[in-house]
């Protein structure tokens, strides 16, 4: 796993725990923590957890030899 897939691997992570948060408790943390900045950085943090999500799908299909 290359740092691209680790990085994409923890956006995804955090973002499968905001969606469990606003699906149990109705509590968007992401929009609670960047509601002072603005909207657009709240766009841009899901749309890099949305391309994560993405990149994450290679990882399914790739073999991984290095077994430590």
């Amino acid at each position: 796993m290359n740092i691209l897939q680790k990085i994409a691997l923890v956006l995804v992570i955090i973002g499968a725990l905001n969606w469990g948060l606003v699906g149990i408790f109705k509590f968007d943390l992401v929009a609670f923590i960047f509601d002072n900045l603005s909207t657009v950085v709240t766009r841009i943090i899901y749309s890099l957890v949305g391309i994560a999500g993405l990149i994450s799908i290679s990882s399914l299909f790739t073999t991984d030899h290095d077994v430590h």
